[in-house]
């Protein structure tokens, strides 16, 4: 496996003064690969002023061109910079009615355009209480394996987020998520994919405190960072704690 990933997600949030004091405090640190992901309008001033650090795009539509206002496509974002774009976030999946199936096209979509795809998975805390983490986390799974087929599935990089996690401040502990991150990796390999060339990111309250143990199990091949990715000395513990 090659170095970690610690790819950070601004959500709905920056403004281009703020902007620059958080990308003028990011330094990707030696033995860790970083992202930022920042919101459309703001794709070509990360692009200027990021040092060291890949650009990535928080969404992609699936389709390429055409009569679909408000779109964006994988290849505009390419022309921008970008190396990353998050695809079936669970905030995209909850709030904007996303499918699983759609989900699987995007991510087709993004490797079509050479973007490469953070797909997001994760489990609601109703559906964890009901012993239906794999079940659902499976569903997710194949919907974009059933798109990509086996080969292009190794290409993509997976962010294991349980919903429950997410901007609540609670973090799953590291037996949880070292169980769901070997269950994801065995489930890979069992659909013939080159799992152990898959990065598999954890997300969901990831912070200074808790990064280097969750960093240090076994199947977990980086972070996809929220709210802790708006503070750059926050950001930047984060991504040394992911060093090899």
């Amino acid at each position: 496996m090659s170095n970690k990933l610690v790819a950070g997600n601004w959500k709905l949030n920056g403004s281009l003064a703020e902007n620059k004091v958080l990308l003028d405090g990011l330094q990707s640190p030696d033995g860790v690969e970083v992202a930022v992901c920042v919101p459309y309008p703001y794709l070509a001033q990360a692009g200027l002023l990021l040092k060291g650090i890949a650009l990535g795009a928080q969404d992609v539509s699936e389709y390429d061109r055409g009569a679909y206002t408000g779109e964006v496509s994988a290849s505009m974002l390419a022309e921008f910079g970008c190396h990353y774009v998050i695809v079936g976030h669970s905030e995209r999946r909850a709030l904007f009615a996303e499918s699983d199936a759609a989900i699987g096209r995007k991510a087709a979509a993004a490797l079509s355009g050479r973007l490469v795809p953070i797909v997001c998975i994760g489990e609601t805390l109703d559906e964890r209480e009901a012993g239906q983490v794999m079940a659902v986390v499976g569903r997710q799974l194949a919907a974009v394996l059933d798109v990509l087929g086996v080969e292009a599935m190794g290409q993509v990089v997976l962010a294991y987020e349980p919903v429950w996690a997410i901007g609540t401040g609670r973090s799953a502990s590291a037996d949880q998520v070292a169980e769901v991150h070997g269950l994801i990796r065995a489930w890979l390999r069992d659909q013939g994919v080159a799992a152990d060339g898959v990065r598999i990111l954890y997300g969901g309250s990831v912070k200074p405190g808790n990064a280097a143990e969750l960093f240090a199990l076994a199947d977990v091949d980086g972070g996809l960072i929220g709210g802790a990715s708006l503070v750059a000395e926050d950001f930047m513990s984060i991504c040394r704690a992911a060093v090899a």
